[in-house]
This record gives C-alpha cells, structure tokens and sequence, in this order.
C-alpha cells in the first residue's frame, strides 16, 4: 500500500522566526461552525469554545515575548490573524555547530508554526475538556500563512479580517452559502 506524503505549505527557505507581520488562517476540523455564529447584521456571537479560541490568542502574547498581536477575528469555523513576529536572539546554545537543532522534531522555536502549534493546541485542550472529547480534533491539520510584505498589503488584510463577518453570508467557508468556490 502506497502513503500519501504530505508537502509542506511553507515557503521554502523562509525563516518564519525572522521579524515581520504574518496573515494566519486556521479552519475547523471539517470546517464544523464550532464557535459560534454571525448574526444577520454581521456581528459575530461566539460561543463558549469561541471564547475559548479568543482567550488563547490573547494568551499567546502574554506567553511569547517574540510576537506581538495585530487585528484578528474568530468566526464560526474558522480564525484570521495578523501577527508581528518582533525577533528576539535565537538561544544558540541549542543549536549545534551544524546549525541544526539536535532534536529536529516538531516546529522551530520563536517561529510561526512554534505559535500556531502552541495556540491550536492550547484551545484544543480546552475545548475538549469543555465538550468532554478528550482526543477530538478542533483543527484542520496545517493553518494557511501568508507573508505580509508591505503597508498596502497589510492595510488590505486588516481591512479584509475587520469586513469578514459582514462578508459571511458569501464566504466559502460558511456551510449555507449557496456559491462555490470557483464562483468567488
């Protein structure tokens, strides 16, 4: 029987602990509406696992000195965030004289994946102690990223992220929408 392997998403050869401003999206495990709704005004209402999800990212930068949290938004089955990775020295004294961590398992530290790995985790946790389903997926495996390279595109994510609850109704994410994909 032949696996499937799995590619990474990531930009190859990028140092996701270098400063700068990211765009992360994470969905739900099959994109199940889990943390609420958007009412017919646009208003998000979370719900107690959404509050859950938004108590773990405020967490994330009282935790990790590294980062600092710009605009985000959690929606029924899915979460958007702009984060700033500030930089801060690296501990050398893990690293090898390869420059390789000698453990090389799971996401680098101070990185974007070490975050996302963190806050997935965390909310995961907390959400299955809430719905006692030790075990159960919240998240889809992976998490969307993009490197955001100047102010224009920065202002159009923001933008993006802030109108998302008002776009709702026509978001392909949202399960009642009756547009597909290739239709947005």
């Amino acid at each position: 029987m032949r696996r499937l392997q799995r590619h990474s998403i990531r930009f190859r050869g990028y140092d996701y602990r270098q400063p700068g401003a990211y765009f992360v999206t994470v969905c739900t495990h099959r994109r199940e509406c889990l943390f609420g709704s958007v009412s017919e005004l646009g208003q998000v209402q979370l719900n107690d696992f959404g509050l859950i999800v938004e108590e773990e990212w405020l967490k994330s930068a009282e935790i990790r000195r590294e980062i600092a949290l710009d605009v985000y938004v959690v929606m029924p089955n899915h979460f958007h965030a702009v984060v700033l990775i500030l930089g801060e020295e690296i501990d050398v004294t893990s690293v090898g004289a390869t420059g390789r961590s000698p453990l090389p398992i799971g996401p680098v530290p101070k990185s974007l994946s070490a975050l996302m790995a963190g806050f997935k985790a965390a909310a995961t946790k907390r959400i299955n102690v809430a719905r006692n389903t030790p075990s159960m997926p919240v998240w889809q495996r992976n998490y969307y990223e993009r490197i955001i390279r100047n102010e224009r595109e920065l202002h159009a994510i923001r933008e993006y992220i802030e109108n998302n609850p008002m776009n709702w109704a026509l978001d392909r994410e949202n399960p009642a929408s009756h547009l597909r994909p290739h239709e947005i």
